[in-house]
């Protein structure tokens, strides 16, 4: 089937398997109403959005990729705190191996919570278990739930403030987590017979633009595959150098909204900020991409 070049697709979207908040059946609708090529569900540390969508029964009009980010942590080049958000598509959902590390994972979100909390009540801030429950709904309850408490208990006017005053990395109510490193996760990734990309490489913070291809060269030395190159946050100068890279390392581009639904409301499925267009022929490439 010919497509338009200017149909859009997404291969990153979160459901209320993570910290979106929209289920999977919404977002199929969602994205049917949109008119999207293709799409993959790609929640932090869960496939469990995927495997919701797959019984779903996505209609033939829309392409759809199984999906996951796993939070891992950074490779030896890479000396700050904070975690690598590695993208895996076309994933086995049934890999044993897979859900096991995914549910430690998971486990490990869930006990950073109350530390969170600890550190807010010392800062004057309360919220309670429940309050947070509340706010995850069905998701897992993670840091853009306790933002949204934030901001409507007036603390903050954005979740971007929240961030930057209480939950971002080395502020005053952060509290870092269990991560399994990027060799691991790739590993994995590649064991459930997945494509493993680097998601969204221009929030990184970076030394120089070299390091930034020393980091990719050393991720390919471990499996990795593609980089996610179309993303709200990228300048149209760091797009065209990321498409330059995988060019040069001969890597996949992939790209996508990073939609979560209404915690982040500026940012809407396929069309990121209003001006994200990832072409299908992308999706094209990555389902018929020969894994080695």
């Amino acid at each position: 089937m010919d497509y338009d070049p200017r149909v859009r697709i997404d291969l990153h979207i979160h459901s209320t398997a993570s910290d979106g908040t929209m289920t999977p059946a919404e977002i199929l609708e969602h994205a049917l109403a949109l008119k999207l090529g293709a799409i993959a569900i790609t929640d932090h540390d869960s496939i469990n959005g995927s495997r919701d969508m797959m019984a779903l029964g996505v209609p033939p009009s829309l392409g759809f990729i199984t999906g996951v980010e796993i939070s891992a942590g950074p490779p030896p080049t890479y000396r700050k705190p904070g975690s690598f958000h590695i993208l895996g598509y076309r994933i086995d959902l049934t890999d044993a191996a897979l859900n096991r590390s995914l549910t430690r994972l998971q486990h490990a979100r869930e006990n950073r919570n109350p530390q969170i909390l600890a550190k807010l009540e010392k800062l004057g801030i309360t919220i309670t278990p429940k309050e947070l429950t509340a706010a995850a709904g069905d998701g897992q309850a993670g840091r853009p739930h306790i933002a949204n408490i934030l901001i409507a208990k007036g603390i903050v006017p954005t979740i971007e403030d929240a961030f930057d005053r209480y939950l971002g990395t080395d502020k005053a109510a952060y509290a870092d987590k269990y991560r399994i490193g990027c060799a691991k996760a790739l590993q994995l990734i590649a064991a459930a017979g997945g494509i493993a990309v680097l998601a969204h490489p221009g929030l990184l913070t970076l030394d120089s633009d070299q390091h930034l291809e020393n980091i990719l060269r050393e991720l390919k030395d471990m499996g990795l595959a593609g980089i996610e190159v179309f993303y709200p946050e990228h300048s149209r100068q760091q797009t065209r150098r990321f498409i330059e890279l995988a060019d040069q390392l001969d890597l996949l581009i992939t790209g996508g909204s990073d939609f979560h639904g209404s915690i982040h409301p500026g940012i809407e499925m396929g069309s990121g900020k209003g001006d994200l267009l990832v072409p299908y022929e992308l999706y094209e490439k990555l389902i018929r991409f020969q894994k080695q």
